[in-house]
């Protein structure tokens, strides 16, 4: 059988940089495959990914060596349309691929522009749609749909045209973790029933890996550091020296002093031969010490009874009541649309309940405005660049103090003691556009540190980025939390970010709070998992299979020992 893909010494360099991003690339992918792609960001695979839909040379400028073909064809020769009829690419970022004002028009749009008979479109629309399962969605806008239904529709829309090739780039990356396993259950759905290839580029791998993948390949500074079925993959010394998180379960077997064989399947914890380990897991767990944190009483946050509803009769809070203590770092989570970041517009007064009090440092703030809000309570938004406004590092942390008509002296003495504690000091006479995404996200973390706040809620503090970059970003905000004591709450989908750095998670499903309990035993509780969306450690199953009763018990002392770890 011909490779449908084949890059054979591929060398791809931008035309605006003096080192090839990609190197000497050598891989065959056949018909019918799935293929995870995995590697820290800058390693070069969206860029891979670009080559094969013909982005790269016509959006990304840059000069080629060594061949790539994609069925049969040169991509650099057949140009971006002539490659969408080949290869469907699904984005990180649904909204920007949407055209159509219904679902319905969305999935039709590739065969309007090809001129289909109106009668040949609908019956397609329909199929693709059942495949997708977006039938009762198809006279909604696609702007009301939740993130597991927009990636639903964006399929549609590539699987309308037919094509042989999927490309998902981080499908997962704005997903609650239960609509993540939908998505990936409905990608093994389309490639059984319709044979298509898959490409999967994603940092979540253990989320991946849910359902089989044929191989995985890892990207490393350009370059093919292995190729490989899971199986073998796993159970060496590669993920780890490139970066890139294992899974939970491995990580534990590993903490546990097991080497791990490849003919013990460990693709799946669900059906991996744990024999050979279970003797070391529960030995480990007996012995493993741990000491649960002291609890701090001074409350920094109290939210009593609140309701909330955008449109009467339609509540999107009810009866939401915690209290937060002074130096607490906790996560709130649930599933996409759950209300948690109309919690947070709450908290911070851009929107006003229709009952309820909040209370900050025992005062209630109802009649505290935005402004007044803004100086003790900071408010970090996913995405950085919907947060910066001025073109310079130094300008943007001076922002809020420049508005409030603070002395010019002090501004500078205060921004510049900021970017000290963010690492960012070198940098502070750049311009913004000059720093990654991880470092733009520091400066905003600075912009609102130099208020000198009490609490800082941050939104999805770690989306899209990678084992590395999650870590850097972590470290800090724990960093900030144990020197300063400030309260810090994440908003988050990360069920890993939840259970190595916070010790308590508030739990919102449905907008009513479903539970207030140690991240651990969250995760370790199916009734909570499914209500929430959120999706149960992978550490639960292997306790349970180990014969290790506690399981709760089990996650917490794992991210205690990974704590001591990282802190050694």
């Amino acid at each position: 059988m011909n490779p449908i893909i084949e890059f054979k010494d591929y060398t791809f360099k931008y035309r605006s940089q003096e080192e090839p991003t990609l190197r000497d690339i050598n891989i065959s992918i056949y018909p019918g495959e799935k293929v995870l792609i995995v590697g820290p960001s800058g390693s070069g695979k969206s860029t891979l990914a670009h080559c094969i839909n013909g982005l790269v040379p016509f959006s990304f400028a840059g000069t080629a060596t060594g061949s790539l073909s994609v069925k049969g064809e040169n991509p650099g020769e057949t140009g971006i349309f002539g490659m969408s009829k080949i290869v469907g690419t699904v984005l990180q970022d649904t909204d920007g691929q949407f055209i159509g004002l219904t679902v319905a028009e969305d999935i039709a749009f590739a065969l309007e522009n090809d001129m289909v008979e109106q009668s040949e479109m609908f019956r397609r629309v329909d199929e693709v749609a059942d495949i997708v399962d977006v039938k009762k969605l198809l006279l909604h806008a696609p702007s009301e749909l939740s993130g597991g239904q927009k990636q639903r529709v964006s399929m549609g829309g590539v699987l309308i045209d037919d094509v042989d090739i999927l490309l998902f780039d981080e499908p997962l990356a704005n997903l609650d973790p239960a609509t993540g396993k939908r998505t990936i259950d409905m990608i093994e759905r389309i490639q059984k029933e319709t044979g298509k290839t898959i490409l999967i580029i994603e940092h979540r791998l253990e989320d991946v890996l849910y359902r089989d993948v044929d191989r995985i390949i890892v990207i490393g500074e350009g370059r093919v550091i292995a190729d490989r079925k899971p199986d073998d993959l796993l159970s060496g010394d590669v993920l780890e020296t490139q970066g890139i998180r294992e899974p939970l379960y491995l990580a534990a077997l590993k903490y546990a002093g097991c080497t791990i064989q490849p003919e013990t399947h460990p693709q799946h914890i669900e059906s991996m031969n744990l024999d050979p380990y279970r003797e070391q897991v529960r030995e480990w767990y007996e012995h493993a010490a741990f000491t649960p944190n002291e609890k701090k009483n001074d409350i920094a946050l109290e939210i009593m009874d609140l309701d909330f509803a955008y449109i009467s009769g339609n509540p999107v809070l009810q009866n939401i009541r915690f209290k937060i203590n002074k130096g607490e770092m906790l996560s709130i989570v649930g599933k996409n649309g759950a209300g948690k970041t109309t919690l947070s517009n709450l908290i911070c007064g851009f929107i006003s309940p229709d009952k309820g009090t909040i209370y900050l440092n025992g005062s209630d703030i109802a009649a505290k405005s935005i402004k007044e809000r803004g100086e003790v309570i900071g408010l970090v938004m996913q995405n950085p660049n919907q947060m910066i406004s001025k073109p310079m590092i130094f300008d943007e942390v001076a922002l809020g103090l420049t508005v409030r008509g603070v002395e010019e002296d002090k501004i500078k003495e205060r921004v510049n003691e900021t970017l000290k504690i963010c690492g960012l000091y070198p940098f502070r006479n750049w311009p913004v556009a000059a720093l990654s995404f991880g470092q733009k996200k520091r400066v905003t973390i600075a912009s609102i540190l130099v208020m000198n706040p009490d609490v800082i809620i941050l939104d999805e503090p770690t989306a899209g980025q990678d084992y590395k970059h999650y870590t850097e970003i972590m470290e800090f905000l724990k960093k900030l939390n144990e020197t300063l004591g400030i309260t810090i709450i994440m908003i988050t989908h990360d069920m890993h970010l939840m259970l190595e750095y916070t010790d308590r998670a508030i739990v919102i499903a449905d907008g009513e709070l479903v539970a207030d309990d140690s991240p651990a035993r969250v995760l370790t509780n199916e009734t909570i998992a499914d209500k929430a969306y959120l999706k149960k450690t992978s550490l639960y199953d292997l306790a349970i299979q180990c014969g290790v009763e506690d399981a709760p018990g089990f996650a917490e002392r794992f991210i205690h020992y990974e704590r001591e770890i990282r802190n050694h």
